[in-house]
């Protein structure tokens, strides 16, 4: 049997600033929450795959051409916002969510 997946509200969107991220707990996982300045959400997951430490929240958001990414504070690997990918070494990859914005509330699809 498949799993259910729900939209579960993270926070208001108005608490996110632009190009800041944010963390939040949903299902026991960290979630990095990004707001671009379009007003575009982007979630992923909040552990650095390089460090292992859960920081990528608080990393440097940022494009790389037109993609949006943010960077690692911990060794500044750079991370596709819409993909997970990272852009400095394409094998390794942090898991995205969906994101939305629903009734002023930021989603995730879980």
């Amino acid at each position: 049997m498949k799993a259910v997946r729900d939209w579960v509200a993270v926070c208001g969107f108005a608490d996110l600033l632009p190009e800041r991220g944010v963390c939040a707990l949903v299902n026991g996982y960290q979630i990095a929450i990004f707001r671009d300045f379009s007003g575009g959400v982007y979630a992923l997951g909040n552990l650095d795959p390089f460090s292992g430490a859960q920081v990528l929240s608080r990393g440097i958001v940022g494009t790389r051409g037109t993609e949006p990414t943010v960077a690692s504070p911990m060794h500044k690997q750079v991370f596709s916002l819409s993909s997970g990918t990272c852009l400095d070494n394409p094998a390794i990859a942090v898991p995205t969510y969906p994101a939305r914005v629903n009734g002023g509330k930021v989603e995730i699809l879980t």
